[in-house]
């Protein structure tokens, strides 16, 4: 009798056969929120420290700003950007700051951050649900696979291991394929997720630092 893969999985019974699909079907739909998650944190890396040097380089900040003008293109940008146009739009028309400046300079980029950080870690909630839930998908699998077994036991009165074997191996595949892809998808989850969140305590980073430059010059005029 040929147990390999894919005679096992022809061999399976309908129900069983659609258990497999999903399971793989969701380890690969993982891999490609992996994949793509990977490309993306490490282009928002680049494209920080890019902005960071730019940012850093003495530049006058109302230079920066109009060189980035409406169409910033990294997460430090759209941040810079929010918080110098609220910079901007707290002038009164003789040049006096209005009151409360500060505060809602850092709503307004505490809002962009919270932008980011959705957008980064949109989609990580597949590869949780495909780790929690993809091993009692293989389990539903097993049992049903077992349940064939017993089934074949009755209607051939017959014990020997050609009856049940082929219930039992696909029953057998039907978890393997559950922790397949499960495993992967909670270790991506985790490290994507720690990743995400380093991205996240830099963009915190800038603003309390961009903040911090803002209020001085804040202190200034008022002085």
């Amino acid at each position: 009798m040929d147990f390999s893969l894919t005679a096992l999985f022809l061999r399976a019974t309908l129900t069983v056969q659609i258990v497999m699909v999903l399971l793989i079907a969701a380890s690969i739909w993982s891999w490609a929120v992996a994949i793509s998650k990977f490309m993306r944190y490490g282009k928002a890396r680049r494209d920080a420290a890019m902005f960071e040097n730019a940012f850093w380089s003495g530049q006058p900040l109302d230079e920066l700003h109009e060189r980035l003008g409406d169409r910033p293109r990294s997460a430090l940008e759209r941040i810079f950007v929010a918080g110098m146009g609220e910079w901007r739009k707290s002038h009164a028309p003789g040049g006096k700051l209005i009151a409360g400046a500060d505060q809602r300079i850092g709503r307004v980029m505490s809002v962009a951050i919270q932008r980011e950080a959705e957008s980064l870690e949109s989609r990580l909630g597949a590869l949780a649900t495909t780790g929690s839930v993809a091993p009692f998908i293989g389990l539903f699998g097993t049992v049903w696979g077992i349940k064939n077994a017993f089934e074949n036991i009755a209607m051939s009165q017959n014990t020997n291991l050609a009856v049940v074997a082929p219930g039992i191996a696909e029953a057998l595949l039907a978890t393997a394929l559950g922790l397949l892809a499960a495993i992967p998808a909670v270790v991506l989850y985790n490290h994507l997720s720690s990743q995400a969140d380093r991205l996240v305590g830099r963009m915190d980073s800038f603003a309390d630092e961009f903040g911090a430059i803002l209020d001085r010059q804040m202190q200034r005029r008022e002085g």
